[in-house]
């Protein structure tokens, strides 16, 4: 499932489906179970630990799961996630509504999955929730009485945990995001972040912004907001080593500018025009590189250099000690043309290639894409 030997874990959508269908089974029959039998969104069934219980009153009960992100670098692997579920005995129709416990965010910015005033619970898991209590429901023999409960969900330390994932940029504020499309977390898996992608250029939609600027971290987003103040921080994009999706998903929206900030070493393989960036997908070629460099005017003994240089960074000292920085446009300019293709026709294309002491080593445009 999870690939070259890497094992899988579950989502923190499953793990508040597990918390809840326990917490409910534990009202309905008075036992406190230790696994949880959860229906994945895409079939089948995943079997969770349940980690601790307690009823709270007679018809409010909670339960806890330790999320396993398997061998996933995930944020909220081991995260404590407790699921309470209020029953309301007086109710005639379904009706399930969710609350956020601590550690988990409110929603305040239009544009995401959820509206604005809600808890960040997304959809897939509200679902799988949702049929987890009416799972717990029937199997007790309860399909004749109405099913309304409150279900609130808490992350122990969240807010914490948050303040390393976008959240607050994306306006989930106070906590995580309870997330996954699939319940199950595969390692080295594209989803998250790519969801998050989506979610960023969704929110700058829906405040109806015009302009994003596309960054690959935290430093070249610095300096981007540097260039740009002008713009307002949900223009700015983070998106890793997922360009070709990104250009995508704003080619897919319509904005009416984009720009692209990246360090020389990204510009590099952006300018291969490479759907991801990330060295173990695509490694560096420095010998395509030195290729472009003769083809802009570097004599034959630069391009050796460059060819067997370590790193990019080591290339781009190499060009430094050469007193050949101007050779870095022929990068940009690529890196443009690659940009402005995958981008629609009406869009204004600028792209900047940046050095970590915050010099601008090419520019497409003087303005930075100012109207």
């Amino acid at each position: 499932m999870a690939g070259r030997g890497l094992r899988a874990g579950f989502s923190t959508g499953t793990a508040a489906t597990a918390g809840a269908k326990a917490a409910l089974e534990m009202l309905l029959t008075g036992n406190i179970p230790d696994r949880i039998q959860v229906t994945l969104p895409q079939g089948g069934q995943l079997t969770i630990p349940i980690q601790s219980a307690a009823r709270i009153s007679a018809f409010t009960a909670e339960a806890s799961v330790i999320k396993d992100g398997g061998d996933d670098p995930d944020s909220t692997h081991g995260a404590f996630i407790t699921t309470t579920v209020a029953l309301d005995p007086e109710a005639d129709e379904e009706r399930i509504v969710f609350s956020a416990g601590p550690g988990v965010g409110q929603v305040t910015r239009p544009g995401l999955p959820v509206p604005v005033g809600e808890p960040a619970i997304n959809p897939t898991p509200r679902e799988m929730i949702i049929k987890g209590l009416r799972q717990a429901w029937a199997v007790s023999g309860q399909s004749g009485r109405a099913l309304a409960a409150e279900v609130t969900v808490a992350v122990a330390d969240g807010e914490k945990l948050a303040r390393h994932t976008l959240n607050p940029r994306l306006g989930i504020m106070g906590g995580l995001s309870i997330l996954g499309t699939t319940g199950l977390v595969k390692p080295y898996s594209h989803e998250a972040y790519t969801s998050t992608i989506e979610s960023g250029l969704s929110v700058a939609q829906a405040l109806g912004l015009r302009e994003v600027v596309l960054t690959t971290g935290g430093k070249s987003e610095k300096q981007a907001m540097k260039m740009r103040p002008d713009l307002p921080e949900p223009a700015f994009i983070q998106i890793a080593d997922y360009y070709g999706f990104a250009l995508g998903e704003v080619k897919r929206r319509g904005f009416a500018r984009l720009g692209l900030v990246s360090f020389f070493g990204k510009a590099v393989k952006q300018a291969r025009d490479l759907d991801n960036t990330h060295a173990r997908v695509s490694p560096m070629d420095l010998a395509s590189l030195a290729g472009w460099l003769t083809e802009a005017g570097a004599d034959k003994d630069l391009a050796d250099e460059i060819t067997l240089a370590n790193t990019a960074r080591h290339a781009l000292e190499i060009l430094r000690a050469h007193n050949s920085m101007s050779l870095v446009a022929e990068v940009g300019r690529r890196m443009t043309a690659c940009v402005t293709r995958r981008s629609r026709e009406d869009t204004a294309v600028w792209v900047r290639i940046i050095d970590f002491d915050n010099t601008i080593l090419y520019s497409s445009s003087e303005d930075g894409g100012k109207a």
